[in-house]
């Protein structure tokens, strides 16, 4: 009797135990098909925006008026923002996809700096064409190459999961075709010659990877902190409906994106925030800027309010620029008196109600921290005698920026002029090398 009983509890145990183990698997074959529909849609997404890219970047080619170049050009900044999201929800992080990464941003910054400037007083230069002829080509080539993948994927029915696997497991030499594929492109990328991006996009930007590394200790939010915090950080009492996603695992560090609607001017803002500590990375309100208003100093003041507001302490602007009715103002973090260019934050003030239109703070979040070095072994007379005689110099700073090498230097900034010209030149605080030396454009920089 007591066998049978045994043999019963061992068999309904048994049973229960393969039950157990069904669902579990079930459970995890669901969770790995919507990841896999998630990877390919992204993927597919990510085809059709880089065609869309080329052929919009083709048309502005032929675009010989204002008010169809400009809206050009900010749909190619759209798209290229579109591409870099889709990107980033693809299972790269393992792999080396920089020079990828870096064109989209480049292409992006380049195309939204030239839309939203006056091209009625500056209009695009011979050499801006040349430049839009040569990103047209190097779209094309990312066209057709991407076009390869989505092929063989389709064709040999390839799954991304199985990419995500491959990836992780780190085995040398990888044969997975896809990750061949992707590292055919970033090759190709990176063999593209250069396109004068102006000095907007030279700026330091730093890197997902620098700002992971600054932010890995800092405790996670979750999505309702996210939301609050969005909230808080832009204090707009129009702020409707949030739609809120992480961005995916192409960049090093955690982050999610959010679309926050703008009751008052019926359109988005878009920004991400990191999930470690909640910093803003960047926001974007897709409005459209009315006639001007405000001065660039009453919008300067405004930026300030909103920095401080935020509690982004010791920021000194620097530059103000104005592009069409959008305010620019690039910030950069002061330490004893010390100009911290690699902490850089940049802020764009509509100008027709003074509302926050952008914000970016890449540089700041991958650069800013507190071990910096900042004795001058050089004096400012010193540094002063290395200038061009013919330098009439105006104002002086002590000063960190990155050089060529991406190193942080330690630099006396002088500003001068020669004739009617304002030339912004750095020279090194240890070796008296000349480290940078920049001709500005008008309207000239905010001298503290």
């Amino acid at each position: 009797m007591m066998r049978n009983i045994v043999i019963g509890v061992l068999a309904v145990a048994l049973i229960g135990t393969g039950m157990w183990g069904f669902r579990e698997q079930e459970e995890k074959n669901t969770v790995m098909m919507q990841s896999e529909n998630n990877y390919q849609r992204a993927f597919h997404d990510l085809t059709y925006q880089i065609d869309l890219l080329h052929d919009e970047i083709g048309a502005t080619l032929a675009m010989n008026s204002k008010e169809r170049l400009s809206p050009s050009l900010a749909d190619v900044w759209r798209i290229t923002s579109e591409a870099q999201n889709e990107l980033g929800q693809l299972p790269l992080g393992l792999m080396p996809f920089t020079k990828t990464e870096e064109f989209l941003y480049k292409v992006g910054n380049f195309s939204y700096r030239h839309a939203i400037r006056d091209l009625d007083q500056d209009p695009l230069t011979e050499e801006n064409y040349d430049d839009l002829k040569q990103l047209y080509s190097q779209a094309g080539e990312i066209q057709k190459e991407l076009r390869k993948v989505q092929s063989m994927v389709l064709r040999e029915n390839l799954r991304w999961t199985d990419v995500e696997l491959d990836l992780a497991a780190q085995d040398e030499p990888l044969n997975n075709a896809v990750v061949n594929g992707f590292h055919i492109i970033d090759e190709k990328v990176g063999g593209f010659s250069e396109v004068n991006f102006d000095n907007e996009t030279n700026k330091v930007t730093g890197n997902d990877e620098d700002i992971e590394k600054n932010i890995k200790n800092e405790d996670q939010i979750n999505e309702n902190e996210a939301i609050d915090k969005a909230r808080e950080f832009l204090n707009q009492d129009s702020l409707g409906d949030v739609q809120i996603t992480e961005t995916g695992k192409g960049l090093a560090y955690e982050a999610y994106s959010l679309v926050i609607s703008d009751g008052e001017h019926g359109t988005n803002i878009t920004m991400d925030i990191t999930k470690k500590g909640g910093h803003p990375v960047w926001m974007l309100n897709e409005r459209e800027v009315q006639q001007e208003k405000i001065s660039l100093n009453e919008a300067s003041e405004k930026a300030e309010d909103f920095l401080e507001r935020n509690g982004y302490d010791n920021m000194q602007l620097v530059e103000s620029k104005q592009y069409e009715n959008i305010g620019v103002f690039q910030f950069v973090k002061l330490d004893d008196d010390v100009r911290i260019y690699t902490d850089e934050i940049v802020v764009d003030v509509a100008l027709d109600e003074g509302d926050i239109a952008g914000f970016e703070s890449f540089a700041y979040l991958a650069n800013n921290k507190q071990d910096r070095e900042t004795e001058l072994e050089i004096s400012k007379e010193e540094a002063q005698e290395r200038l061009n005689p013919n330098l009439n110099v105006k104002e002086h700073h002590v000063a960190v920026i990155e050089n060529q090498l991406e190193e942080e230097v330690l630099c006396h900034e002088f500003y001068g002029t020669i004739d009617n010209d304002t030339y912004r030149i750095f020279i090194n605080a240890k070796n008296g090398r000349e480290e940078q030396v920049e001709k500005l454009d008008n309207p000239e920089p905010v001298y503290q």
